[in-house]
């Protein structure tokens, strides 16, 4: 290994839990969160000695995969949905099957809020992000992002109490929809 690979191991090894648990986030329904990481691991580090501020690289690390994500959600939109195959796409990672309807069910409600809400949820709720982090990567004031978070929060609440979800499934346990979120 040369001192580049290390130098890169070195910052990304800072940044590989919460990386890993923004693309899980990320890529639910589109691709499989593994693939992303790798992807944007090796987009990363092939163009590691392009990045002028090297204290700014869980942003480039973030903006890759958000980049990556994009390229395969154009790709997907021309494809109609079709999930009798996603059946055969879980994996067994122990949690029940009830859970995993909740967890589906609140994915879905985070892609029905407005895109910059949504990632402001993500990167702060699932990945770890703090407001500041955000405010930066957003490329926005951070009362903007406490604001955003906020009113992200209260449409996914309404979404989440809509009638359509409590037909469809009449126990939801906000406690287990929240664990997404720690």
């Amino acid at each position: 290994m040369n001192a580049f690979q290390k130098e890169f191991l070195a910052y990304y090894e800072k940044e590989h839990d919460a990386f890993v648990r923004f693309c899980h986030a990320k890529a639910y329904g589109l691709m499989e969160a593994e693939d992303l990481v790798s992807e944007s691991v090796l987009a990363a580090l092939e163009n590691f000695n392009t990045l002028e501020k090297k204290e700014a690289f869980r942003s480039y690390l973030f903006s890759i995969a958000m980049n990556v994500l994009n390229k395969k959600n154009r790709r997907l939109k021309f494809r109609g949905k079709y999930y009798e195959t996603k059946v055969f796409e879980i994996k067994d990672e122990g949690i029940s099957a009830e859970d995993r309807m909740d967890i589906g069910i609140l994915y879905d409600a985070l892609n029905e809020l407005p895109a910059k809400q949504k990632d402001a949820l993500i990167l702060f709720e699932i990945s770890g992000f703090s407001i500041k982090e955000i405010a930066k990567t957003q490329k926005e004031k951070e009362s903007t992002i406490k604001q955003r978070l906020k009113r992200g929060r209260e449409k996914l609440a309404t979404i989440l109490k809509c009638e359509a979800l409590t037909k469809e499934r009449t126990d939801i346990k906000s406690s287990v929809l929240m664990t997404v979120f720690l």
